[in-house]
């Protein structure tokens, strides 16, 4: 197999978008990507959705915008795999430049949730959950991170405090990004005090959906400096299912899929967790953030909320995380979200994340869910 780079990456910003449509968004990003890397063309298109199908009505989505592209003749794979069918976008890319079928392959992740009612865009997020006993209950994707919130306070004895930390600390970091949704800076105190959603959690400790897209081109490593722009490696791809039905668990605060994708993605990548400069989790709630750290092992069991707290996980701190918002703030559009911590990782490994800059940013690994729990998505990224 070929060694892979990412030669371009492109997103828009998160938000609410009355005035685009999924096409529109797609299409955006898309030529951010081809521009970055001075091409207009590509062999191959991977596009990711998690909501489309549920929410546009919209299947063969790789087919409309490869035709909103111009790259007719392309191969084209629809990728859904909720919250992490971008990442998945992106592997199954490097898989196909890897295998030296093609050489130019365009990944891009896009969702529009704005076009359904809040209602039925919670009831299309649960889709990536068991149906017939957990939704089948009535309970959302918040209900169940209220569950493992307070499971994870009494277990390891940490407080309600310490765990908002972490959605203090990514609108800390969104506060500079001009792509985030949500650039306000918040306080502990103002979480504690945010309206109860499922209790214990709080308004302010969990992602709210977005529009928005994401776009990576990637082509074979050897051949990255005939582009424009500063390649940055794949060094590790892998994903991994888990338990499907969370209360079958083992460990409930523990994902299985997060564990053994990070296993193979390291081995991979030839890494240890020492060589982690920063992280890109998936903090859809903030405890599901801390639960990822420490399923990454970049941190011990029980301890993430501690690190949050102790401001560890800021851009200063010993395990950057999030540092352009994450899921939390920078928003959460669906499918596309994990690609976005792609874009994100590439920024800091290229020296181009402005005033959320990590110093000497050298190896970056993302980390997306599907399904909350049981599918995960784990890249690393490592600088030429």
């Amino acid at each position: 197999m070929r060694k892979t780079a990412i030669i371009g990456v492109g997103c828009t910003k998160v938000g609410e978008f009355w005035d685009k449509s999924l096409r529109d968004l797609a299409v955006e990003a898309s030529w951010k990507a081809l521009d970055q890397a001075g091409v207009s063309k590509v062999d191959a298109l991977y596009v990711g959705s998690a909501l489309c199908q549920l929410v546009q009505n919209q299947g063969n989505l790789g087919a409309l915008i490869a035709d909103s592209l111009s790259l007719y003749g392309v191969e084209v794979l629809s990728v859904e795999a909720s919250d992490a069918s971008g990442a998945l976008a992106l592997h199954e890319a490097c898989r196909a430049v890897g295998s030296g079928e093609v050489n130019l392959a365009l990944a891009v992740g896009v969702d529009k949730p704005s076009d359904a009612s809040s209602a039925d865009a919670s009831k299309a997020l649960m889709a990536g959950v068991e149906q017939e006993y957990l939704a089948y209950t009535g309970v959302n994707v918040r209900g169940l991170a209220a569950f493992l919130h307070r499971l994870y306070r009494e277990r390891f004895k940490v407080s309600h405090e310490e765990v908002a930390a972490m959605a203090v600390n990514s609108h800390l970091h969104a506060s500079n990004n001009p792509y985030a949704q949500y650039r306000n800076r918040i306080t502990v105190e103002q979480v504690m005090k945010s309206p109860v959603i499922a209790d214990p959690l709080r308004l302010l400790e969990v992602s709210s959906l977005g529009d928005g897209a994401a776009a990576v081109l990637v082509c074979p490593l050897e051949e990255a400096g005939k582009y424009a722009g500063t390649p940055i490696e794949v060094a590790g791809a892998a994903s991994a299912s888990g338990d499907f039905i969370l209360t079958e668990a083992e460990d409930m605060l523990s994902f299985k899929a997060t564990r053994l994708a990070a296993e193979k993605a390291y081995r991979r990548a030839g890494i240890t967790i020492k060589d982690v400069s920063l992280a890109e989790v998936h903090d859809c709630a903030d405890v599901i953030g801390l639960i990822s750290l420490e399923d990454l092992g970049l941190a011990e069991r029980g301890e993430a909320a501690g690190m949050a707290a102790s401001g560890k996980l800021a851009v200063g701190g010993s395990l950057p995380t999030n540092t352009m918002g994450g899921l939390k703030a920078r928003g959460n559009p669906g499918g596309a979200t994990s690609l976005y911590q792609i874009v994100e990782i590439c920024w800091q490994l290229k020296g181009e994340a402005g005033a959320n800059q990590v110093s000497n940013a050298k190896v970056g690994v993302a980390q997306s869910l599907g399904g909350l729990y049981s599918l995960a998505a784990v890249t690393v990224l490592r600088r030429v």
